[in-house]
């Protein structure tokens, strides 16, 4: 059975969706004509014309060519929208790899009901359909084992277990995070605690759990005060993946209490360290359900925009914190 060439990567977790999309690089052993063969789109700013040309293009000293398509369920919405796409996608030629990347906040029991998700399945011979999902709070010391594998080098559990908890569940950061100390031991032995007490930034957790008190208690000065320190350390996307997580994390407990659940309920549901759990709980406490959901669809839409280049990150950040203690 011939190898699919059209994929469909989803979930929440960026980062792993990145990797695997990098592992398509093997395609051309040559690089002076990669560049040539490889083309990178958003669907929210790519008309169909250029969709059309980067698709039906013929490889250029290749085999085949790589077109990476971000967020197409972004622009082709609805019964109309789905079914206009997956006709374009019956005619994508095989010689050419076409790489969908859909960055979601969907549930896993909620993949196999995806529009994408269920055309692949009906079109296994030229599809397939990859899922990735940020790993939880006590996965992630497993995680950056695994990862510091991967990377060349080790790194004892008491060690992972700390960084860990400096990173929280962020793969890229604590990716980062190993890079360096790997580098600072000289892969000559595995990384320890020390060396994560020594190499590695704190985490920036603390500052987000003050902006969000902030932000509760509609304290707008200190609010603003705690974002420009934050954005002076942190660059603008690592910190908004910060703050997503954090309502991410809030709306989830605050589920729990609409449904009656208290504390140790909470600490269950997060799988967080119950530190960060008690933490969130309480914050939960200052926010309704539909304002948790307003804020969560405002950041939807500042991801996009910032992604689309319709707004700058910082300042959209800065406009955020506005409006919620204004």
């Amino acid at each position: 059975m011939p190898e699919p060439h059209i994929y469909v990567f989803l979930g929440n977790d960026e980062y792993a969706i990145r990797k695997r999309v990098a592992k398509f690089d093997s395609l051309f052993s040559d690089p002076t004509s990669a560049g040539m063969n490889i083309s990178r789109l958003d669907a929210r700013t790519t008309n169909e014309s250029e969709l059309n040309n980067a698709v039906g293009a013929m490889p250029f000293l290749a085999s085949q060519r790589l077109v990476v398509l971000d967020a197409p369920s972004k622009k082709y919405t609805g019964l109309e929208g789905h079914k206009k796409f997956t006709a374009f996608l019956e005619t994508v030629p095989p010689s050419t790899v076409l790489a969908l990347v859909e960055v979601d906040e969907i549930k896993e029991r909620e993949i196999p009901n995806h529009w994408l998700v269920k055309w692949a399945a009906k079109h296994a011979e030229v599809a397939r359909s990859e899922h990735f999902f940020l790993p939880r709070q006590r996965e992630m010391p497993g995680w950056i084992i695994n990862e510091a594998k991967r990377q060349g080098g080790q790194i004892e559990p008491q060690a992972a277990a700390r960084l860990a908890e400096m990173v929280g569940e962020d793969p890229r950061q604590a990716a980062q995070e190993i890079t360096k100390l790997l580098t600072y031991v000289n892969f000559a032995h595995p990384v320890g605690l020390e060396d994560v007490e020594a190499v590695s930034v704190t985490s920036a957790g603390a500052d987000i759990f003050e902006l969000v008190d902030a932000i509760g208690s509609q304290n707008g000065r200190q609010a603003q005060k705690l974002l420009h320190r934050l954005l002076d350390e942190r660059d603008a996307f690592e910190l908004f993946a910060l703050v997503v997580r954090q309502f991410r994390l809030i709306l989830m407990a605050r589920e729990v209490l609409d449904e009656g659940g208290g504390q140790v309920e909470v600490v269950a549901a997060l799988g967080q360290h119950p530190f960060v759990a008690e933490k969130v709980f309480k914050q939960a406490q200052r926010f309704s359900m539909k304002s948790l959901r307003a804020i969560y669809h405002h950041l939807l839409v500042m991801d996009e925009a910032a992604k689309t280049g319709q707004m700058n990150l910082d300042l959209s950040l800065e406009a955020f914190v506005v409006e919620l203690t204004r």
